[in-house]
């Protein structure tokens, strides 16, 4: 049995990629701009403590994320 990977459409990525005004992301349109799975952004977020929780959303602080991976990235 075959497994498909679900895919989504995020409204005007290429403007925000251009311009990355947005700070502040949902997982999914998250997801698509780093290329990565839900869990593997979440816990990503979670490790770069830009995860942040108001009421029952969870939006993602993109300053944060890319502080983060800037820091922690390997020069393989």
């Amino acid at each position: 049995m075959e497994h498909k990977a679900a895919s989504f459409e995020v409204p005007e990525l290429e403007k925000i990629l251009a311009k990355k005004k947005k700070r502040y992301v949902g997982y999914e349109e998250g997801m698509a701009l780093y290329s990565m799975g839900k869990i593997s952004f979440r816990k990503l977020a979670q490790e770069a403590h830009a995860l942040l929780r108001i009421k029952k959303i969870a939006i993602i602080d993109l300053d944060i994320l890319d502080d983060y991976l800037e820091q922690h990235r390997s020069n393989n």
